[in-house]
């Protein structure tokens, strides 16, 4: 076999591994991912507890949303992520991969710098690509009509460049805060993930080895949510509705971190965290789990 041939298969491996992992999570999770995105953007306090557009927590936003919006606006938003997530995913480990060759620095083997550098390129490169869909799907997951009176992604998608375009106001609103957030998420994440999972040792049972990569997995989705999570209420609020319409409160991640910050207090910038925690903690440890089984059944099937 070619070098050029060994290349283009085992890119090819790594880019179905990383989507069929993003694929098989998006769907599992994504009402988590909903209530996280309604959580954030609710500024300030409530009028009343029983305000059905006010949320006291998690199971309280399920619950209004069940009762006032039906069982199906839990995937509210889905499609952008599963259109997103595939792509997306297939690139971040397959970037992964080849900033980890291109961070060695000299070294035969990768340390936990190696594996961190590559996480933060990998999550860099994906907030980019991934932009535009996170900005029409935090526009339907903020939308509180139900059933066909819900506008589809396309026609949402369509709205949104007819009156702002492609660009900062448009699809790629608020892309600093992504790359903010993924950035620094894939940092940790990757960072944890490959290094602790070095150190501790495998196990010889299939069923422990499981086990211990998916703890791993769900430590470093858990530890990368707590880390990253003020970004992403930034990212929420510059995406989302703005308080008043037609005047553009939060623009720029640091100044609507800041804005943030002084009205609503510290706690403020970890609205959303407990779903957050609840998604990329199993979610973390769903996706890096299911790519390391896929990428050996892969690398397997076509040796």
């Amino acid at each position: 076999m070619s070098d050029v041939h060994r290349v283009l298969k085992e890119a090819a491996i790594q880019i179905g591994s990383g989507g069929s992992a993003g694929f098989i999570e998006v769907c599992i999770m994504h009402p988590l991912d909903l209530v996280k995105t309604r959580l954030q953007i609710q500024p300030g306090k409530p009028v009343s507890r029983d305000d059905p557009k006010y949320y006291s927590g998690v199971f309280d936003c399920l619950t209004k949303m069940y009762r006032h919006e039906g069982i199906t606006s839990y995937w509210k938003g889905i499609i952008p992520p599963i259109l997103a997530e595939t792509p997306k995913r297939a690139v971040k480990f397959f970037t992964f991969e080849q900033y980890k060759q291109f961070f060695l620095f000299g070294s035969p083997t990768p340390t936990p710098l190696t594996f961190s550098l590559a996480g933060l390129g990998a999550g860099i490169t994906e907030a980019i690509l991934v932009n535009p869909f996170e900005v029409v799907k935090v526009t339907l997951q903020a939308n509180r009509a139900v059933g066909k009176e819900l506008p589809s992604t396309w026609a949402v998608t369509k709205d949104i460049v007819s009156k702002h375009g492609f660009g900062l106001q448009g699809l790629f609103k608020g892309v600093s805060a992504t790359i903010w957030r993924n950035g620094v998420f894939n940092m940790v994440y990757f960072g944890f993930y490959h290094s602790v999972k070095g150190w501790l040792p495998e196990y010889k049972d299939p069923l422990q080895e499981f086990f211990r990569k998916v703890a791993i997995g769900f430590v470093s989705g858990t530890l990368a949510s707590c880390i990253n999570i003020p970004f992403d209420v930034a990212k929420s609020r510059i995406q989302g509705p703005q308080p008043v319409t037609g005047v553009i409160k939060y623009r720029g991640t640091l100044r609507s971190l800041g804005i943030v910050y002084k009205e609503e207090g510290y706690l403020a910038l970890y609205k959303g965290l407990v779903p957050k925690v609840m998604r990329l903690g199993p979610g973390g440890a769903i996706m890096l789990v299911i790519y390391d089984y896929a990428h050996s059944y892969l690398t397997a099937r076509f040796k």
